[in-house]
């Protein structure tokens, strides 16, 4: 059920046009599912009129705290983004649809372009503590070793490989052109990042007849589908990413 909850943040750690904040408040925690996201108010910010929707990148109910991983791009992250600790921050949550839990024993392949990785961290979590026996599996993507943040977290949950556009960390290339498609058995594929990324993901599954979720980033304002900003063509219609997604089936969509 969604709430409107006042948090402070408690913890920041900034990397290159991103910081990781880590948020508390004082009642309990909603239920939240990974792949869902948090809309977030930008106070004493004139250009951002709207909350901005960031995805949830962790969650500790015994602590009732979340951390959210954001990216500058416009106005309204980078007022977030340089948030003090101390400062309080409205947000409504849980919003979307989050990614399906895998089955016992499936080889899962988390994808993740750039800022699209926030959300993996957390769902490779629940499928750790929810579905022990499924083996997961990260396959991170960036144009640069610069671009790839929290590694070290993410091989606390599974198993890293990356790809840098120029080579500068892991195999050089694309998430598609990485080795690791050829020397695993994959039953399921998770993805987000950007766009073509994600198409190029869908490409790859179907061809290899691999069953796949994506996360789409369409920009989304109210977060409830009132406003219509997020809407994306599907097989079943214009559907607004916000409340039908953010997660998609790519048998779904018109890719």
């Amino acid at each position: 059920m969604k709430q409107i909850i006042d948090f402070i943040v408690i913890e920041k750690q900034s990397f290159q046009r991103a910081a990781l904040l880590r948020l508390h408040c004082d009642e309990p925690l909603p239920e939240i599912r990974g792949g869902q996201f948090v809309n977030v108010r930008v106070d004493g910010c004139d250009k951002a009129y709207l909350r901005r929707p960031i995805s949830i990148h962790d969650v500790d109910y015994q602590n009732n705290t979340i951390d959210l991983l954001i990216q500058e791009k416009h106005e309204g992250t980078k007022k977030l983004c340089a948030l003090p600790v101390g400062e309080k921050v409205s947000i409504v949550l849980p919003l979307g649809n989050g990614f399906t839990m895998p089955e016992k024993d499936d080889n899962v392949l988390l994808i993740g372009g750039g800022i699209g990785i926030a959300p993996l961290y957390y769902f490779a979590k629940t499928i750790g503590k929810d579905v022990r026996s499924c083996v997961s599996t990260f396959l991170l993507g960036g144009r640069t070793q610069n671009d790839l943040m929290l590694l070290e977290r993410f091989r606390s949950v599974g198993d890293v490989f990356i790809t840098t556009n120029d080579g500068s960390l892991g195999e050089k290339g694309f998430v598609t052109d990485h080795s690791l498609w050829n020397t695993m058995k994959i039953n399921k594929i998770y993805a987000c990042g950007p766009m073509p990324m994600m198409k190029a993901v869908a490409k790859v599954a179907r061809d290899k007849g691999i069953w796949c979720e994506v996360s789409l980033e369409n920009q989304m304002a109210c977060g409830i589908g009132a406003c219509l900003c997020c809407v994306e063509n599907t097989k079943e219609g214009n559907l607004c990413v916000c409340k039908e997604g953010p997660v998609f089936n790519i048998e779904r969509l018109l890719w």
